[in-house]
């Protein structure tokens, strides 16, 4: 075996999937020294993670590959990219419209998007090889971890050679998927809700499921609620328009490969028979789980290494990819020396509870509530009473869209209301809210305000007192925070926002409002950045 190379950087990221590829951008374009380290050497064709929200793509215009990610989707720009629900089979009738997303769309400055989640790896592994702060090891795996109160050594290795390299790192980061090894060896605990299914995930090749399904134009994404599966989902979704599909659902405990009809399952959660073409077939056991910290001394984790969850609602990248755009800014803080005590501590505090919700009030409500329905309502039995249940759930579904808005509204560094929490559960509004993801708003310039947005600190100028401004831009320089002012002096942006001034964190979260924009608290830059 070769003797271990030994290396220095800033941060090691052990894992390069979606999560890993966009904390690499998020410290590169901060020009933070990082590695990271992904066991394959191209992206795994499984067509997961697909729903890619507008407050991600926002992250993708930060990062300066917004428009690649668009050009890579595999459905042609003028077909819709919509969900549906299904009762019974997927033919059946009763269908309504499902996550809605675009329902939200004034409140964010980038349009929702869909792709498999190897196309979006491949844009991201494209920008990441463009910053020349950040190196990569594709095909190479993390062997051990170690820290102290100076530092970090992780030693990594090739997959399929025998070279070896230890590498000391102020910090590292695991986004290495549910079976975390940084996990693991940082001695992080989990707490799991483990709901005894066993899940297969199946892709296949059909044209003439196409065909069956030009009925419902503009959708890609099928839900089927079935009686004999207690509101677990079966769930089809197109990776491209006409041929490739993902389904996922529940099939009995013992389950393989070979003991099992898979074709014609398919059939009966359709309802009628198609051609069938199999590419792959795996299987995962439908659970939650929760790391019990995100934290521990100089390792943090993220993504599915931090929590993990059923592939429903499309809630499980674009919560990675949020946990990174609010932990990026915070280690670049520490390692440029601008951060606080407490701002990376911030990280846990702010993202676990948002997590924890999104897990419990989304995620297992929505499999909790089916089950009643289902269990309640029946067409066979009294179909009037079904039907009328069914309309109102239709109308039902626009709510899951709506009342998922993140916030840090609990969170040490904002001025949230008193007894606020961090919660996934709010109300998307255009007046500007501590805690609360900044509201796009094109400014008398004409120009959006997120394209002023800078990579620190921003205070929105709406009409304030001079002296506010300067005292609060004083304070930031003499705490090297970096801080800039936009300026939009409009009567319409103050009653757009109803504010006067509006201290706007690095991941575009509000840290502070005034209303009256003459005086300012001594504690708004210290307390923003964990002080």
């Amino acid at each position: 075996m070769n003797t271990p190379t030994e290396s220095r950087t800033q941060v090691v990221i052990v894992g390069g999937g979606p999560v890993g590829l966009g904390l690499a951008i998020e410290l590169g374009q901060r020009g933070i020294r990082c590695l990271l380290v992904e066991r394959y050497v191209s992206p795994q064709p499984i067509p997961k993670g697909q729903n890619l929200t507008q407050r991600t793509l926002e992250h993708f215009y930060f990062w300066g590959a917004e428009p690649e990610l668009r050009a890579a989707r595999t459905i042609p720009r003028d077909y819709g990219i919509g969900g549906m629900t299904s009762y019974g089979t997927l033919l059946s009738g009763y269908k309504y419209d499902w996550l809605q997303r675009e329902l939200v769309r004034p409140y964010y400055f980038t349009d929702n998007e869909r792709l498999p989640q190897y196309a979006t790896e491949a844009v991201l592994r494209h920008r990441v090889s463009q910053l020349q702060s950040v190196e990569t090891v594709y095909g190479w795996g993390a062997e051990s971890l170690e820290q102290d109160a100076h530092g970090a050594q992780v030693v990594i290795a090739e997959r399929k050679g025998d070279r070896r390299r230890v590498v000391q790192a102020d910090y590292v980061v695991g986004c290495d998927g549910s079976r975390s090894l940084v996990r693991e060896a940082a001695g992080i605990t989990q707490t799991m809700s483990d709901h005894d299914r066993l899940m297969v995930l199946l892709v296949f090749r059909s044209t003439g499921l196409h065909k069956l399904l030009e009925r419902f134009p503009n959708k890609s994404f099928y839900n089927v609620l079935h009686p004999d599966l207690k509101g677990y989902w079966q769930f089809f979704g197109r990776v491209d328009l006409g041929t490739t599909w993902f389904f996922h659902a529940p099939v009995p405990l013992g389950t393989t490969k070979d003991n099992f009809d898979f074709r014609s399952y398919l059939h009966l959660a359709v309802g009628e028979k198609f051609d069938v073409e199999f590419e792959h077939t795996g299987f995962w056991d439908l659970r939650v789980a929760t790391a019990d910290r995100y934290r521990k001394g100089r390792v943090f984790i993220a993504g599915d290494a931090a929590h993990s969850h059923p592939p429903y609602g499309g809630y499980g990248i674009n919560t990675g990819l949020e946990d990174v755009a609010n932990l990026g800014w915070k280690l670049a803080a520490a390692l440029q020396g601008w951060a606080a005590p407490g701002l990376l501590d911030s990280y846990g505090e702010e993202r676990r509870p948002v997590f924890a919700s999104t897990a419990r009030d989304f995620i297992e409500k929505a499999i909790e509530s089916d089950k009643e329905f289902l269990a309640a309502f029946d067409p066979a039995i009294d179909k009037n009473a079904f039907e009328a249940e069914w309309l109102a759930r239709s109308s039902g579904a626009r709510s899951e869209v709506n009342s998922f808005e993140p916030n840090y509204e609990g969170s040490s560094l904002v001025a949230g209301p008193p007894g606020s929490v961090c919660s996934a559960i709010g109300s998307h509004e255009f007046a500007a809210r501590a805690g609360h993801h900044l509201a796009p708003r094109q400014l008398a310039s004409g120009r959006n305000v997120f394209e002023e947005l800078g990579t620190g600190f921003t205070l929105i100028d709406l009409g304030a007192a001079e002296s506010a401004v300067a005292e609060l831009k004083r304070t930031a320089e003499a705490s090297g925070v970096p801080f800039r002012v936009v300026r939009d002096d409009s009567v319409e942006s103050r009653e757009f926002y109803k504010a006067t001034l509006i201290l706007v964190r690095p991941d575009q979260f509000i840290a502070w409002v005034s209303d009256d924009g003459a005086k300012v608290p001594a504690d708004v830059i210290s307390r923003a950045v964990g002080g």
